[in-house]
């Protein structure tokens, strides 16, 4: 049924869903954003389902956005721009309703997209080693549409240390930002997860949900109107001197002109 993700469902009901493009480090496809919404929304109308694990195959957790689908947007008109950036807005939105707790898995690094996935799990924890960053800024462009979750999760105020700065920062650092719950020596993070997973388990699955509607409602959820700034803010964007450069100089591996 999909290509770029998987699914498998145990015995008590613990879906793990994963990301499964290994060879480009799990990086976003237009592709993986429709498998991903599909499936959340399959996960969140199966009653047999009580929890769900996000992880990935392979040494990065998620790289961002796949580097095909960046360069076919340098191409396209503002209006398609926003339907494209509208896919990957639809595909957090859709994990981030989910009505069942997520927790994220990250064997491995995490930049762009990435962060924002984390972002929108319940509780995400990670590899003592691994790295994270929003790159988006090095190449002119914005972390806007993954930013109404990162911002939710983090706070505006420790946000701000590295949604603008496209600096690399370590696990310690994550967990300090709250992009994660914790940080474990590789072999230490089944056992983490399966910590998490176990407690849902003597839950009641509809008071699970409701609580955490309950929980982003009072937490002020991720708005429409906050959604749809973050999906224009990057159309516009896209459209400036700035973004043809970095992304140009990206493709062209030489450094953007506003390197020092």
């Amino acid at each position: 049924m999909f290509e770029t993700i998987s699914i498998k469902t145990d015995s008590r009901g613990v879906a793990t869903l994963t990301l499964a493009r290994p060879e480009k480090h799990n990086a976003m496809s237009a592709q993986m954003l429709e498998e991903l919404t599909q499936a959340a929304t399959a996960l969140g109308a199966d009653d047999a389902v009580r929890v769900v694990v996000l992880a990935a195959t392979g040494k990065t957790f998620c790289a961002g956005g796949d580097l095909a689908w960046m360069q076919a947007q340098m191409t396209m008109d503002a209006s398609t721009r926003a339907q494209e950036a509208r896919k990957l807005a639809t595909m957090l939105g859709a994990l981030n309703g989910l009505p069942k707790p997520l927790i994220g898995r990250l064997q491995g690094n995490a930049f762009g997209g990435g962060v924002g996935l984390a972002s929108v799990c319940d509780v995400a924890i990670g590899v003592d080693n691994l790295k994270m960053a929003l790159t988006e800024t090095r190449l002119g462009i914005l972390p806007a549409t993954i930013g109404p979750y990162v911002i939710a999760r983090m706070g505006e105020g420790r946000a701000r240390r590295v949604f603008m700065s496209g600096r690399v920062f370590d696990a310690q650092e994550a967990v300090d930002l709250g992009l994660l719950a914790r940080a474990v020596p590789k072999d230490d993070l089944d056992a983490a997860i399966e910590r998490e997973v176990v407690p849902y388990l003597a839950c009641a699955p509809g008071a699970v949900a409701a609580a955490k509607k309950l929980a982003q409602d009072l937490g002020g959820a991720a708005t429409e109107q906050a959604v749809a700034m973050s999906i224009a803010a990057l159309a516009d964007r896209w459209e400036t001197e700035e973004a043809a450069e970095g992304i140009g100089a990206f493709f062209d591996k030489r450094k953007a002109a506003w390197v020092i």
